[in-house]
């Protein structure tokens, strides 16, 4: 069988300068894509946690047949690198924060989605969307082996795993060209923005983050609760639409300063925190697969719920516009 091959791209190799790629005259779909709606659904610590759970039990053990770069400006790295990753067999697929991590037995793929990228898992033939920007090809298992041992006992058995002896094709997509992949070669130092230090703190759901490191640390981090709970360099991997939810959880106000807390209402933050994205992870585990591309949100309670009845008091729900981007909560019920 033919895999596709690597389709070369001119990219600037200190990245920065990639925006200003030409893009040819006539080609409608290669234009600058519109602003992003700011109310979109953006991935999620629990969106990326069901993704990368499905496609470490797929896609472990598995060589890149084939892969196509359909969207240059999505791709931070060469054609011989992009290249290169052919052959390699996927050791890890996991999430860290925002971001999805390709481990390969070789090289390594970072994706951040930012707003609008999203992954399929194709393994029966499903169409391409639209604005597909990066295209990979899976083969099959070595004869043999199959579901690695350590995948996530949720995926034990679905439907949607594909045959081992199959190849899979996953495709990452992304209207906006605003997310990115970035291609890490061994041996190569090469920062991910957004991944520094002084970037990323510890995952929400890091079992290092004890009630105890979370009072330590909230200490030092001033500011509105909601604000607090979307910066990245405090907690990863939540967003606006579940920052509303672990502050209808906690029953605080997103725009309540931080300093303002007392200490058991900083306690109640950090158990709002783990349940609410706790259970989102079990619903979305139920409810996403096979299409990984979708964002469920209908089971939250006040983002992008305004004017509802709040489903615990029974007010009408507030929502609010601030930084662009909608804020959802109830007067009634929240302090």
């Amino acid at each position: 069988m033919a895999w596709p091959a690597v389709r070369s791209f001119a990219l600037d190799e200190s990245w920065n300068d990639a925006l200003q790629l030409s893009v040819p005259m006539g080609r409608a779909s290669l234009a600058p894509p519109d602003p992003p709606v700011q109310s979109i659904s953006v991935p999620e610590l629990p969106d990326l946690a069901v993704v990368a759970d499905a496609f470490h039990a797929a896609l472990a053990g598995r060589p890149v047949a084939g892969i196509r770069a359909l969207s240059p400006l999505a791709v931070r790295g060469t054609p011989a690198e992009l290249a290169a990753l052919v052959g390699q067999r996927v050791v890890r697929v996991a999430r860290a924060g925002k971001f999805l991590d390709l481990d390969l037995d070789g090289d390594r793929v970072v994706i951040n989605p930012m707003l609008t990228g999203r992954l399929q898992l194709s393994g029966r033939g499903e169409k391409a969307p639209s604005s597909t920007a990066l295209e990979v090809v899976f083969g099959p298992r070595a004869p043999g082996t199959g579901v690695p041992a350590d995948a996530a006992p949720w995926t034990a058995g679905a439907a949607w795993l594909p045959a081992g002896d199959v190849p899979v094709t996953v495709r990452y997509r992304d209207p906006t060209q605003m997310g990115k992949v970035y291609l890490l070669p061994a041996g190569i130092e090469r920062p991910v923005p957004g991944r520094g230090p002084d970037e990323m703190g510890p995952d929400a759901l890091d079992p290092g983050l004890t009630l105890e490191a979370w009072r330590d640390r909230i200490r030092r981090h001033p500011g509105e609760l909601k604000n607090l709970l979307r910066n990245q360099a405090f907690v990863a991997g939540i967003g606006n639409a579940y920052a509303d939810e672990i502050l209808y959880e906690a029953r605080l106000l997103p725009f309540r300063k931080r300093s303002t807390l007392a200490a058991e209402e900083v306690d109640d933050l950090h158990r709002a925190m783990r349940a609410t994205l706790e259970a989102s992870i079990a619903l979305l585990r139920e409810r996403v697969p096979p299409t990984f591309e979708k964002q469920v949100r209908d089971h939250l309670a006040v983002h992008n719920r305004g004017g509802q009845p709040c489903p615990r008091c029974g007010a009408r729900i507030t929502e609010v516009k601030a930084g662009g981007f909608p804020t959802g909560y109830c007067r009634g019920c929240q302090r």
